[in-house]
This record gives structure tokens, C-alpha cells and sequence, in this order.
């Protein structure tokens, strides 16, 4: 399994992206070789876990993975975990590419992974388009991927998902919605967490879990 995360991984770093996008994978950045091997840390750690849920996510944020190469992470919580989840730390061999005296956090991350572990799930997670589309001369931001983004996100989409043999797709918010539908792998929809979502998403994910326990009583 691990050769085809090395060259799942690989397709990654040497995808072509658009302007005012930032492939945190690829050989361009001297740096970007210990986010390759977060990634494939990640996704050996998902390999023993064997999740059967799908959390895919709109696209890669400015202090998340694109600093980290692990999906849904930011500094502060790759390095020290979340209460309740052994999938993170540095104790898992997970790196910085710069060591900072204070570790950045992302809101969105900790709410994401401290709620699935509330309701004792762990969902393999994943971006529509698994890059950092940024504003127009202002990498420090985030903006909405366009449609020829999600497109080119949409072959690591459909690999994820058969690697790890998914059998439910959760979509996080309206542009991870539009890339499953317009794939046609049918999934459930939940509030993205950022901008006064938290609420909602917990909503979301607890009726999932809901769903799931009506669903092993049977």
C-alpha cells in the first residue's frame, strides 16, 4: 500500500496548478519534501485505521495544509494532536518546515477534528481541490477555488476514495458538494465550520454518527 501512497503523492507534487495557486507538494520548493512525508505519514496512519468515511473539504488554507501537507492540520495541532486522537504529534515522525517559537493555529482544524472525536469517529479528510488558491498578489489569503481548479482536483479525489475503499462521502460545505455531485459519488452534505458554522457542522456530524449506529443495530 505504501507504494501507492508514495505515488499518489507523487502525482501530487508534479500537478500543473493555476495562477495564484500554491502547490505545497511540488519539487519547485526546496521545503516542500517534508510536507511530502507528512502526507505520507497521514496517509499511513489512515491505512491502519482503515476509516470508511470521506470528510472532503473545499481546498487547502494559507495556515493549514499548506504549511503542513496534511489535510485539515495546522502547525499547533500536527506537532501537539488533539484530546482523544492518537493520529497526530511529533512523536509520529511529522515535521515543520520552520521551526517558530509560536506555533501557528487555524480555527477550522481544531474545531473539525475535536468535534469528530466528540462523537468517536475518525473520517479519512481530504480537499476537493488538495491545493492553496490564494488572492492575487497576497499569499496570505484564501479564496474560493474556480471551477478548472476543482477539475484538476478531482483526479486525487476519485484516488483517495478508491485507495482507502470508501463507502460514505461527507461534503463540507458547497464546493466539495459540487465536485462529488458533478462525479456523481453521492454523499451527505454538513456546514463548513469557518464563519459562525461550528454550531451546524457539530449538528451535522452528530446525525452522521446517529445514522451510523441505526445503521450497526440493524
Amino acid at each position: 500500500m505504501i507504494d501507492n501512497f508514495r505515488a499518489f503523492i507523487e502525482e501530487l507534487a508534479n500537478t500543473e496548478v493555476t495562477p495564484n495557486v500554491y502547490n505545497q507538494y511540488s519539487y519547485d520548493f526546496k521545503e516542500s519534501y517534508i510536507r511530502r512525508d507528512n502526507l505520507l505519514i497521514y496517509l499511513q496512519q489512515m491505512g491502519k485505521i482503515k476509516p470508511k468515511i470521506i470528510l472532503v473539504g473545499e481546498a487547502v488554507g494559507y495556515r493549514g495544509s499548506r504549511l503542513t501537507g496534511v489535510p485539515f492540520t495546522s502547525e499547533h495541532l500536527l506537532m501537539n494532536n488533539v484530546n482523544g486522537l492518537d493520529l497526530f504529534g511529533k512523536e509520529k515522525g511529522y515535521r515543520l518546515v520552520s521551526e517558530n517559537d509560536k506555533l501557528l493555529k487555524e480555527a477550522t482544524s481544531t474545531i473539525i477534528w475535536s468535534t469528530l472525536v466528540k462523537y468517536d469517529l475518525i473520517m479519512l479528510a481530504w480537499n476537493a481541490f488538495p491545493f492553496h488558491p490564494y488572492k492575487e498578489g497576497n499569499e496570505e489569503s484564501n479564496r474560493t477555488p474556480i471551477k478548472k481548479e476543482l477539475q484538476i482536483g478531482e483526479k486525487a479525489l476519485i484516488k483517495i476514495i478508491e485507495m482507502f475503499n470508501i463507502n460514505k462521502v461527507v461534503a463540507m460545505g458547497n464546493k466539495a458538494e459540487e465536485s462529488l455531485n458533478k462525479l456523481g459519488i453521492s454523499c451527505i452534505k454538513v456546514r463548513h465550520p469557518a464563519q459562525g458554522g461550528k454550531n451546524e457542522f457539530e449538528k451535522g456530524i452528530k446525525a452522521i454518527k446517529e445514522v451510523m449506529n441505526e445503521y450497526f443495530r440493524i
